[in-house]
């Protein structure tokens, strides 16, 4: 098993060296970056979004700011050197990693304190009775523990605005409702629009059933390019959002399966909402329809 300690303040994470070791996957640094990192008590290392924003090369003195700590000698910043750039594919590249010892000994309050212990085991089925053991050994002190895993304090942070669940679940509902009821007004009324129109197609030789399949099908037509205008929309927001969001929900995406689950809704809605005007249609008597236009 491996840990990291280390304090978080925004995106600038004060931490152990042995911090990519654990990460040395999702974090992706060269090894001599690593080394004048190592090797730097002031060395930081950024990801290559911030250093590029910022135009940083390595090597550079940089004044770091926080609007949380301050330093003890009253200075307002921490001098500190550019060891390097990490990239990652999954991540953020708007972070920058710095040196806790460097920190601790200069920072005016929250000494020798930390904010996260991370923790990588061997066997994941062991997390749980890992988990309960860092737990006991920090019970009824100052500084108890609540042991969890990254997908845990994911949704962690997302549950602090609401129960997303139960929020998404109440909207999907009450917008799913408010869809059928727009899209059965408008079969019903478009099947009202066209009573003489069903009353040619029978008199041409169109079965019941044939009327009553080319109304299902504009039901489901509606609903289907609707459902893809929608999806396309979601997919673009949620890769905006995954961008901004890469530093709380690295996997901010729409899973695939979501797509099947809103087709098959939207297959579902254009058969209910079609259904009623595609019976009318298709028990429409040719005499009365004619009639009546």
């Amino acid at each position: 098993d491996v840990a990291v300690t280390g304090v978080q303040t925004c995106a600038l994470p004060i931490l152990d060296p042995n911090y990519f070791d654990l990460y040395g996957k999702e974090l992706l640094v060269e090894p001599a970056t690593l080394q004048r990192w190592r090797a730097d008590r002031i060395g930081i290392i950024a990801g290559i979004g911030i250093a590029e924003r910022y135009g940083w090369k390595v090597g550079d003195t940089i004044p770091l700011k926080s609007n949380i700590y301050r330093r003890r000698d009253g200075a307002a910043a921490w001098p500190v050197h550019l060891s390097g750039v990490y990239r990652s594919e999954a991540n953020d590249t708007n972070t920058i990693f710095l040196h806790y010892e460097y920190f601790n000994e200069s920072v005016s309050f929250g000494r020798d304190s930390i904010g996260w212990i991370i923790l990588k085991v061997t066997d994941p089925a062991e997390g749980t009775r890992i988990g309960a053991e860092v737990d006991a050994m920090f019970a009824n002190s100052r500084s108890e523990t609540k042991t969890s895993t990254e997908r845990a304090v994911a949704q962690s942070f997302a549950n602090q605005i609401g129960d997303i669940g139960k929020i998404l679940d109440f909207v999907v509902t009450a917008v799913f409702f408010a869809m059928l009821l727009v899209t059965a007004n408008t079969m019903a009324q478009s099947v009202r629009e066209r009573t003489a129109e069903f009353a040619v197609l029978k008199t041409l030789g169109f079965t019941d059933g044939s009327v009553l399949v080319l109304v299902l099908a504009e039901g489901l037509l509606i609903t289907l390019t609707g459902a893809a205008i929608g999806l396309a929309l979601a997919t673009g927001a949620a890769g905006g959002l995954g961008a901004a969001l890469k530093s709380f929900l690295p996997q901010f995406t729409i899973p695939p399966h979501a797509y099947g689950t809103a087709g098959l809704y939207a297959l579902g809605l254009g058969l209910v909402a079609g259904l009623i005007p595609a019976l009318q249609a298709q028990r429409l008597q040719i005499v009365t329809a004619l009639r009546a236009t």
